[in-house]
């Protein structure tokens, strides 16, 4: 008999999974990390606030700067958000490719355990440029290649002093990377909160969901 991991017995609901895929490069020391940490909070409690969501988004977050796993996936009501600190460079191709190693990883978990999950998200946050060498060109096409097959919906948010032309180059035509307004993580993760609610709370399999206005950033000119 069938035993499933401990995690989907005791919530078996479906999952809507996202990974964090965010700069830590001490370009984002001071102010700006201090920002995202404060709206990494903002997000675990807006999602908290609708109990359906908080069984269901399933977050994970994956730092660059060097590439670390901060918080392997769990449900927003066993997430505590981390206090990330800023230093190193921007491995942004790296960083990539073991978000989507792992968000393959969980898919699979999922299967594995009978659990219908919504089509994943990658929401990319950078203030700076790709490592000369780092592979973002080939990282780039594996998001391309993704988004075409709907595997997933990659996102990309670029903090001021961020490479836009880059960060273009790697999202979908039709998602193209947005910058923020000043050190406006907290409405950035409101929105993003909002956007899981709604998703979680769709039927799985369906494109339909109406995302809210985005007024925290805007599309670079």
């Amino acid at each position: 008999m069938f035993v499933g991991q401990p995690e989907f017995v005791e919530n078996p609901e479906n999952r809507c999974p996202v990974v964090l895929l965010v700069d830590t490069s001490s370009s984002m020391s001071g102010q700006p990390i201090q920002a995202l940490n404060e709206g990494l909070r903002a997000f675990k409690e807006a999602v908290m606030k609708d109990e359906q969501a908080s069984l269901r988004v399933d977050v994970a977050i994956v730092s660059f700067g060097p590439v670390e796993l901060v918080q392997d996936f769990v449900t927003i009501d066993q997430f505590d958000p981390p206090a990330l600190t800023a230093m190193g460079l921007t491995p942004m191709g790296e960083a990539i490719d073991y978000a989507l190693d792992l968000l393959e990883g969980r898919k699979e978990t999922y299967r594995q355990n009978g659990i219908q999950y919504y089509r994943p998200w990658v929401f990319l946050i950078t203030d700076g440029a790709p490592n000369p060498d780092s592979p973002w060109q080939a990282a780039a096409h594996k998001i391309q290649d993704a988004e075409a097959q709907r595997k997933l919906s990659f996102f990309a948010v670029g903090v001021q002093g961020a490479d836009m032309g880059t960060l273009q180059r790697i999202t979908p035509a039709e998602r193209p990377p947005l910058m923020l307004n000043g050190l406006d993580f907290r409405a950035m993760f409101l929105w993003l909160s909002d956007s899981m609610v709604r998703v979680s709370s769709s039927t799985v399999g369906s494109d339909m969901v109406a995302l809210p206005p985005v007024g925290w950033g805007q599309i670079a000119t």
